[in-house]
């Protein structure tokens, strides 16, 4: 089972939870894990790092100094010393029994890397892939990103993806502007208004939806996703 813990103004601090363990994945600020765990009566057993932005590490110094667990992030993060396993493209690693293989996706950032579960139809990718959007280019290429994007387009349609942000509804609001007479993009920003007025997470995505509604991973090649990128950048 995956719970979303709200964090900052649209942050999402997934918590995988099994019988009375937990994995905290991208744990940007301490605090709300630490309430959580508490309610729940959840023993912390592990936290996952997809990438070194400090929205998604600054709580690992503070959980760290309470519980003395591992730490599963990209080899090549900068953020490198709070990480006690290093990872890289390939890897796997098991959490309460659920294998995970490791799915580099540079772009978002160089170190970014994804966490995907075959058994489970599980997706964690933080900030590279979001319902009916994706992440800005910061550290990598647009190239880079369109050829992440295209890894996590390949997995099965059913895959469900938990990334780290409530974008949703932004993000549609683009993906009308492009694709105006869509109506599987009309029909989701209902449901997803719905949703929000409800104050619930639009997440998780499934990756079919996804190639009917985000106009990402609707382009035909790395020229059209540069351009759909900046477009969006500037709307």
């Amino acid at each position: 089972m995956l719970l979303p813990i709200p964090a900052f103004s649209d942050n999402y601090i997934w918590m995988l939870v099994r019988n009375s363990h937990a994995w905290i994945i991208d744990p940007g600020e301490a605090a709300p894990v630490v309430q959580v765990l508490h309610e729940k009566n959840l023993q912390l057993a592990g936290i996952l790092v997809t990438h070194h932005h400090p929205d998604h590490t600054g709580g690992i110094v503070e959980l760290l100094q309470h519980h003395r667990v591992p730490v599963y992030g990209p080899c090549n993060s900068p953020t490198r010393k709070l990480i006690s396993h290093v990872l890289k493209d390939g890897d796997c690693i098991s959490l309460g029994g659920i294998e995970f293989s490791v799915i580099a996706v540079p772009g978002h950032t160089l170190d970014h890397i994804a966490f995907y579960s075959a058994v489970e139809n599980i997706l964690l990718c933080g900030d590279t892939l979001f319902s009916a959007g994706c992440g800005r280019v910061f550290e990598g290429t647009h190239e880079q990103m369109y050829e992440s994007l295209l890894k996590l387009a390949a997995l099965p349609g059913d895959t469900k993806f938990y990334c780290a942000h409530e974008y949703t509804l932004a993000n549609l609001l683009f993906a009308i502007a492009v694709e105006p007479d869509n109506q599987d993009i009309i029909q989701y920003q209902r449901q997803c208004e719905a949703i929000r007025a409800k104050n619930l997470p639009t997440l998780p995505s499934t990756i079919a939806l996804e190639k009917k509604i985000n106009p990402f991973l609707r382009c035909n090649n790395a020229l059209q996703f540069s351009e759909r990128r900046r477009q969006k950048n500037n709307f």
